[in-house]
């Protein structure tokens, strides 16, 4: 028969095995939990704030859903390239348009705003998702489907019928759609630009 001191020692080297074990089934557990958390976790959204003598527009910006146009807007107004410029577009009951760095500060010939934008251009990213309902961003363009620049606009009506497929839908007013509106109905001339300047004086990232 085995002395005491050995049986004790075997019995000792069981438990402290069964402790590793269980330690190691635990790890793994915790580590599984977290990839199906991590997995689980809602499409990363970036926030922005649309700055206006009127007010802030707030928005949501779908990263993942269009990463190559919100990340072309994200660096765009961290540069500073969305300061001082003017809503050249507003047309009552359907959007407001702004980014044509030609507006700077309200200058420039206002026959050609509206034709300016970012040395960069970014492809037409399509969600089936993401509608052009009233307060959602959308990237303007001409007639190539992958020329989104620096123009963007926010919808004051449900214009998903003529517009879904054609312009990529990129965020979502979250707070102060009101100002939105309120830009909408500025007076303008015939061209959709409005009689007193209204201006975008920045864009900040959150």
């Amino acid at each position: 028969m085995p002395p005491s001191n050995v049986r004790k020692s075997r019995r000792q080297r069981g438990r402290r095995g069964r402790t590793y074990l269980l330690g190691t089934l635990a790890l793994i557990i915790v580590i599984a939990v977290g990839l199906y958390v991590y997995a689980s976790a809602p499409a990363r959204i970036v926030y922005a704030k649309i700055n206006t003598p009127q007010g802030t527009i707030e928005v949501e910006l779908y990263q993942s859903a269009t990463p190559e146009t919100v990340a072309n807007f994200v660096s765009l107004a961290r540069s500073g390239f969305y300061n001082n410029l003017v809503w050249h577009r507003i047309v009552n009951g359907f959007v407001i348009q702004t980014g044509d760095p030609l507006t700077r500060n309200g200058g420039g010939d206002r026959s050609l705003w509206g034709t300016g934008g970012s040395p960069q251009t970014v492809p037409l990213e399509i969600d089936s998702s993401l509608h052009h309902y009233v307060g959602y961003l959308g990237m303007a363009r001409s007639q190539d489907p992958n020329s989104g620049s620096s123009q963007f606009y926010v919808n004051l009506a449900d214009n998903s019928a003529s517009l879904d497929g054609k312009y990529t839908v990129f965020g979502k007013v979250i707070s102060g759609l009101n100002v939105a509106l309120e830009i909408g109905n500025v007076p303008v001339n015939s061209q959709d630009q409005p009689v007193d300047l209204v201006f975008l004086t920045s864009v900040t990232i959150s």
